[in-house]
């Protein structure tokens, strides 16, 4: 969606508004009738929001617009072009995880670097600049110190990375919320895993070096696998690892030794999301044996 210039807040600005021009009627063994000045909400909105504001014409200004899981291919490939990239640490990954720990942070935090990602695909930047530093200083960025204090932890060459980890921790909260983030993708993406699948996978996850691969494969199951008639490109019966290799050789991207030598050959296609989900809920018991 376009970014607009107009920024409100529904539950903190709108919602108020509404409310207090509404008025409620209770007839006797009837319901509550809620009748609402719309004349005067709609007046208040132009005063509160329009009102004094310029009128800005696009044409000639090139528009934002948050493509990133439409068109992540093209997006990333650019920003890799003008701000090269690298991959976060485990010491930042960790930090910026445990500085947000909740999911409306993880929420407010990624729809932040999305809108950053938006900005560099466009505009570049100094690859070594801190994150918060550009959001304030360059996008003149009004953000929660909290978050900011987060997203400072990174720098630019880390933001395709970071929207990896962001994205990543918005699924795990969703999941431990048990809000589904999978809920909507094809069923034949979705069996379960059997007890070898589940020994293998523990086993391959046990090493430090194992955690960047598990955000390439909850990356490869965003942005291909939710796509529509995803079943017809990567098919359900392939392994795991045969997909993921393609998709990674087609990102340009070097898979780390480990992932070839030990990651599970009979881990199928048609068990990927079981199995991301099942790491997830597992890896802390599993550091915990450690």
């Amino acid at each position: 969606m376009e970014q607009h210039v107009i920024c409100y807040d529904v539950e903190k600005d709108l919602l108020p508004l509404v409310l207090s021009n509404c008025q409620y009627s209770l007839e006797r063994g009837k319901e509550t009738i809620s009748e609402y000045d719309l004349p005067r909400i709609q007046q208040q909105i132009l005063t509160h929001f329009l009102q004094g504001k310029p009128h800005i014409s696009l044409t000639g200004i090139p528009t934002l617009i948050n493509t990133i899981e439409k068109d992540s291919e093209s997006v990333f490939k650019t920003i890799k072009g003008k701000v090269p990239q690298v991959s976060l640490n485990a010491l930042i990954r960790n930090g910026v995880s445990r500085e947000l720990d909740s999911y409306s942070e993880v929420c407010e935090a990624l729809k932040i670097v999305e809108l950053l990602l938006g900005f560099l695909a466009k505009t570049g930047g100094d690859a070594n600049m801190k994150v918060g530093t550009y959001l304030k200083d360059v996008l003149k960025m009004d953000i929660e110190e909290h978050i900011l204090k987060a997203l400072n932890k990174c720098s630019l060459k880390h933001c395709v990375s970071l929207w990896q980890l962001l994205s990543s921790l918005k699924s795990e909260n969703m999941l431990h919320l048990k809000m589904g983030p999978f809920s909507k993708y094809a069923a034949e993406y979705q069996d379960p895993l059997s007890e070898e699948n589940r020994t293998e996978l523990k086993g391959f996850m046990s090493p430090a070096n194992a955690a960047q691969w598990l955000l390439e494969m909850h990356e490869f199951i965003l942005l291909v696998l939710g796509r529509p008639y995803a079943t017809d490109r990567y098919k359900p019966f392939w392994s795991v690892k045969e997909a993921m290799l393609l998709y990674m050789d087609h990102k340009e991207v070097e898979v780390p030794v480990y992932v070839e030598e030990n990651f599970p050959e009979n881990l199928l296609l048609s068990q990927i999301l079981e199995a991301w989900k099942y790491v997830v809920t597992s890896k802390q018991e599993w550091m915990n044996e450690g």
